[in-house]
């Protein structure tokens, strides 16, 4: 049984430093090259397995890729963190199912991990891509592939080099090379070809405002007033001659519709002093539900627009089956009220110009972006709150999607948050400017506008979902023919 299952020390020890190096790539680090060599050794450690020993070392780099990675959620709930983790380590451990184990076939891990990553954009609760190993990829060259294909195409190339060079060493050489030089070839020139063609429309003169405080303290026992008077007190520094202000996520908090509340009046006051369009995260509480908002106030202090952020935090911001889990554990604590999804896409429309809005997690979700770009957005807002974690790991991965985002649409993003990080980025993915983490910030810059789409703003995952699909059917397609060639040779040698 044992040797039917493990795959052999050395081997297991190599997924265990696979995972641990993708891993170290992630952020709040910058270390996009040892995604590449994660990629390389697990290679090496899965090629000639059958799939019994794959699924094991699968789970082991699972493991290793996980376990530190989704630690901050610890802090929330120890069994939370459990059940999210055995849930991640066993897609990662099937993953490692689609690999053929031949060593001519080096490019199919690749392609296992790109398969993982559309999995976990989409599953479960309609995905959980925290981590995603396209986010630690911002500082490196594999990044400049978003626009043509997204973040699995960033995952694909990342991976595919890393593993390309365990293909040199271990698969024929001669053909290896020629496959190598194709790929590179074929995705320069697919780089190329996505460099954004958006016409600019202009500028627009900015304004983030991050009102400080304490950080690690969960929505529900916030001093929700507080944080409101921190951003009044941050703004009233606010300079002349801007075009749009925006406020973080919950930086309102009502019982009731915004619209007549004493402080709707507030904001829009705020606007008319500025002559800006203020644009603020409001959550309108109910008894049993509540709806997260991204609301507009136009320089004459009138409310223009309003969003509501469609895709929601499962067990953060609703809870799937709510009545099981009240039964089961003390979860519930947490989340007292279910908020309510919204529709339709992020569009905000202002005298500012077409304003795409991601509400906070809406960020890891392409989609979402996708849906306010190509309903006109000129530039994309990030209003969110990480002020319930203790570490900078959420808070860091956030500023990586918003930059993911950025590349992938070529639109610049701004995103705030009450205790950080606050950051403006630019359509290339730079960061123009980003606070601190708990204190006040207000952080100010001129912006691109920008219209048309990229490929991928076009097309989404489609193209790289058909390429993976395609790759996975042509395997064993290519080994059913190899073996129907095969068999005529063995009867003509066997009758002779």
């Amino acid at each position: 049984m044992r040797d039917r299952w493990l795959p052999g020390w050395r081997r297991l020890i190599a997924g265990v430093a696979a995972g641990a190096l993708l891993a170290g790539s992630m952020p709040p680090r910058s270390a996009w090259y040892l995604a590449p060599a994660g990629a390389a050794v697990l290679t090496w450690a899965l090629l000639g397995l059958r799939w019994r020993p794959r699924l094991v070392l699968g789970a082991v780099a699972g493991l290793g890729f996980f376990a530190p990675t989704l630690s901050w959620l610890t802090g929330f709930h120890p069994a939370g963190f459990a059940a999210v983790l055995v849930l991640e380590v066993t897609l990662f451990a099937a993953a490692m199912l689609l690999v053929d184990p031949s060593r001519e076939r080096w490019w199919t891990v690749p392609v296992a991990l790109v398969a993982l990553e559309a999995v976990r954009a989409r599953f479960p609760f309609g995905g959980f891509p925290l981590p995603g190993i396209a986010l630690g990829q911002l500082d490196g060259p594999f990044a400049a592939a978003a626009p043509l294909g997204g973040s699995l195409l960033v995952v694909g190339l990342t991976t595919g080099a890393g593993a390309a060079v365990t293909g040199l060493f271990v698969a024929r050489r001669v053909r290896t090379l020629v496959l190598v030089a194709a790929l590179v070839a074929v995705s320069a020139a697919g780089v190329a070809l996505a460099a954004p063609d958006g016409a600019p429309a202009g500028q627009l003169r900015t304004a983030v405002v991050q009102g400080g405080g304490p950080r690690g303290i969960p929505a529900v026992r916030a001093d929700e007033q507080a944080v409101t008077e921190r951003l009044f007190d941050v703004s009233a520094e606010l300079p002349a001659n801007l075009d749009v202000v925006l406020w973080p996520e919950s930086s309102v908090v009502v019982t009731e519709p915004v619209t007549d509340t004493a402080e709707a009046d507030r904001v829009a006051a705020l606007a008319r002093r500025t002559e800006a369009t203020v644009v603020a995260g409001v959550t309108e509480s109910g008894s049993t539900t509540f709806r997260n908002v991204a609301v507009a106030w136009g320089p004459d202090g009138r409310i223009l627009d309003r969003y509501e952020k469609v895709h929601r935090v499962p067990f953060g911001e609703y809870i799937p089956a709510r009545g099981l889990f009240e039964r089961l554990s003390d979860m519930t604590a947490l989340v007292p009220r279910d908020a309510v999804p919204g529709r339709g896409p992020g569009l905000l429309d202002t005298p500012a110009g077409p304003l795409g809005v991601v509400i906070s997690y809406e960020v890891f979700f392409s989609d979402r972006a996708r849906a306010a770009v190509t309903a006109g957005g000129q530039v994309l807002l990030v209003p969110t709150n990480a002020a319930s974690y203790t570490t900078e790991e959420v808070p860091a991965t956030e500023v990586a999607a918003a930059r993911m985002r950025a590349q992938e649409m070529d639109r610049a993003v701004l995103q705030a948050a009450p205790t950080g990080y606050t950051a403006i980025v630019l359509p290339d993915g730079r960061v123009a400017a980003q606070g601190e983490l708990g204190t006040p910030e207000l952080l100010t810059a001129a912006v691109p506008l920008r219209t048309g789409l990229t490929p991928y703003a076009r097309t989404g995952d489609l193209l790289v979902l058909l390429a993976v699909a395609s790759a996975l059917i042509a395997g064993p397609a290519i080994r059913a023919l190899h073996r129907r060639r095969r068999a005529p040779d063995a009867c003509r040698r066997t009758s002779t």
